[in-house]
């Protein structure tokens, strides 16, 4: 029986050692091109809306950003009003779902019964997956006139400073600024709070998904642990799963800020899409991505270039909204490994 050389086994583990160096650096070098291919793509798009903007931003300059004029027949135009029902849509999104959501989440971890669990949870991915022009025709067709005649009205009367008698509640009359958000002469559904609901309805089901996949990572035995020393389940919840999973939750609340915001078709539908600035929820409004989708098809030079400039507003808002929460998500982690 013949043996190996031990000089020629050597040159073997050298040859494969070699080899898989090679392979781990092409592997890196593969991981790295995919890494920055993501950079290259974001820092394109920003750059190509910034240069479709140039004409816009060099013609007002940053009185496109205060402006609340939008004159395609003079050529005037402010970001302003789009940018304002951008950020209280979404704000009016989020107030909404994230609550429903750490419900939806609290029940199906911790209070359903395990054989509806499942059920729930694929009816909820379901919801996830539905196109958001399906979002915005019930909106449309079902939601918005629902709300005009059922909602808006008790909104109107009973807190806003325009009620139909002429006569005051007493909220309207000693909050002034509730009076003004729910004050409108506007008589049809389509408003920045119907567009908000509408896009709370469509942000459930991704921070719900989220927060229930969190909250399942918890250890048993904490819990376990918690309901052995006398605590209820809100208080399982409130101290035990909550600060567990931090972090995650406030992922999970700004991955639906980030689809609130984006969102185009569900909120041209129901928005109303007025250029005029009003304080009030119950007035129609406009965002970025409903202006662009109704006029771009027709803009033509300096109200095409506003467009873009639009476009590229509306990135770096939601840049900015994901850069707060990585520094929030930051501190947190810093605060967490000094405790």
């Amino acid at each position: 029986m013949q043996q190996n050389h031990p000089s020629a086994t050597v040159k073997e583990l050298e040859r494969r050692a070699a080899r898989d160096m090679i392979q781990d650096r092409l592997f890196r070098s593969l991981l790295m091109a995919c890494a920055m291919l993501v950079l290259i793509t974001m820092l394109g798009a920003a750059g190509s809306t910034l240069w479709g903007g140039r004409q816009a931003f060099a013609t007002f300059g940053w009185h496109f950003l205060t402006s609340a004029t939008w004159d395609p027949g003079n050529d005037v135009y402010g970001a302003l009003v789009p940018v304002f029902g951008t950020l209280v849509t979404s704000f009016l999104a989020l107030l909404i779902a994230v609550p429903i959501s750490f419900g939806v989440a609290f029940f199906l971890t911790e209070v359903a019964p395990r054989q509806i669990r499942g059920p729930i949870a694929s009816g909820i991915e379901l919801l996830a997956g539905i196109p958001s022009i399906i979002y915005g025709m019930w909106g449309l067709f079902i939601f918005a006139p629902f709300f005009a005649d059922h909602i808006k009205p008790w909104l109107s009367n009973y807190l806003g400073n325009q009620p139909d008698d002429g006569k005051l509640s007493w909220v309207a009359a000693h909050v002034p600024l509730l009076g003004k958000l729910f004050g409108s002469s506007y008589p049809f559904g389509a408003s920045v709070l119907t567009a908000g609901i509408v896009l709370a309805v469509m942000v459930v089901p991704f921070v719900s998904s989220v927060m229930r996949e969190v909250f399942q990572t918890v250890p048993q035995r904490l819990k376990e642990s918690a309901y052995a020393l006398g605590a209820s389940r809100w208080e399982v919840v409130w101290d035990i799963v909550v600060p567990y999973t931090r972090s995650a939750v406030i992922g999970g609340v700004f991955l639906g800020l980030g689809r609130a915001l984006g969102e185009t078709m569900a909120v041209t539908f129901v928005l109303g899409n007025s250029m005029n600035l009003s304080i009030s929820l119950l007035d129609p409004g406009s965002s970025i991505a409903s202006t662009i989708a109704n006029q771009f098809s027709e803009a033509v030079d300096l109200q095409k270039s506003s467009l873009m400039a639009l476009a590229f507003l509306l990135f770096v808002v939601t840049f900015i909204v994901l850069l707060i929460a990585r520094l929030m998500l930051r501190s947190m982690a810093a605060k967490e490994g000094k405790s």
